[in-house]
């Protein structure tokens, strides 16, 4: 069946995306908390702990003939093991940010992951690209290339966050199956991995377990924090526009953005000001050219969901 197509936003799905968005937003706040932990072995504790919560959701949900069947389905559990890895990567990047004090560059990853998941549509689908976003890709590619001047080195922590954001959700695109039991699927894919890490350094004094009661906690806590806003976002995108969607992807990186600067003190140089003014303005131009792209298509009526 087809995606329902929104003729117009339900409140309720407008909220529940924002606060999914506005969630991802905060969230360096509450790995902040875990600074002592290796940023390697809190990425591990957060698909553990994630794991075993959407695990027990699956159960109380009644979804387990439905995970079976994925997992019976070899393509799409194969596709399904390649997005595990694609947002590990990705979870992981973005905590060593948080734990290097890089979160200014991961906004702008976040920033530019519409315009590369435009690039992949148009690489990876055939989709059809107007001159107004190829020049908005191109400067996109400016700001990484200026970057890379001025610091003597590639900038690779955005474009990282970029591309596996990116790809997974390209990925993603491709296996119909519900955002939680995906999710059940990617992280549980990787448990035995994860248990045996957490065992191994748990005797070779890890993180966890440890006499601070309050850090075993917080790793705990993450794996349904982790859950969480996807549940919030699958069942906003479900209710809203894609062009709103679209619209409020942008509150992450911006509430990220004003917290890394104004909230944990990291530094705004000027070539941040001309990258993410050149990535902000290219932003505009997409956004221009899908509301002259929505004014010359006829109104469609949505589909029933």
């Amino acid at each position: 069946m087809s995606a329902p197509n929104h003729a117009k936003d339900d409140a309720a799905g407008i909220g529940f995306a924002a606060f999914a968005y506005a969630f991802w937003g905060i969230m360096p706040l509450y790995w902040r908390l875990l600074d002592a932990v290796p940023p390697l072995q809190l990425t591990v504790h957060r698909i553990f702990w994630c794991a075993l919560f959407v695990g027990g959701l699956a159960v109380a949900r009644g979804r387990l003939p439905a995970l079976k069947q994925i997992v019976r389905a070899p393509r799409l559990f194969a596709t399904l093991a390649l997005t595990s890895v694609l947002i590990s990567v990705n979870w992981g990047v973005y905590i060593y940010c948080v734990a290097t004090r890089q979160l200014v560059e991961a906004s702008l990853g976040y920033y530019i992951n519409p315009l590369i998941s435009i690039l992949l549509g148009v690489t990876l689908f055939g989709e059809h690209i107007s001159r107004m976003r190829m020049a908005a890709i191109a400067l996109a590619g400016v700001a990484v290339v200026i970057q890379t001047v001025e610091l003597g080195h590639f900038p690779w922590i955005a474009p990282v966050l970029a591309l596996s954001f990116g790809f997974y959700g390209y990925f993603r695109k491709l296996t119909p199956v519900q955002a939680l039991d995906g999710l059940t699927v990617e992280t549980w894919v990787l448990l035995p991995v994860t248990a045996g890490l957490i065992w191994y350094w748990s005797q070779h004094g890890g993180a966890f377990p440890s006499p601070n009661l309050k850090q075993d906690a917080l790793l705990i806590v993450g794996g349904p924090l982790t859950a969480l806003p996807l549940a919030l976002f699958a069942a906003g995108a479900r209710r809203i526009r894609l062009s709103t969607l679209g619209f409020l992807q942008y509150l992450s990186p911006s509430i990220t953005l004003v917290l890394a600067v104004f909230g944990l003190g990291e530094a705004f140089t000027k070539v941040d000001m001309i990258t993410f003014g050149l990535v902000w303005v290219a932003l505009v131009i997409v956004s221009i050219d899908s509301l002259l792209s929505r004014t010359k298509e006829p109104i469609s009526n949505p589909e029933p969901a």
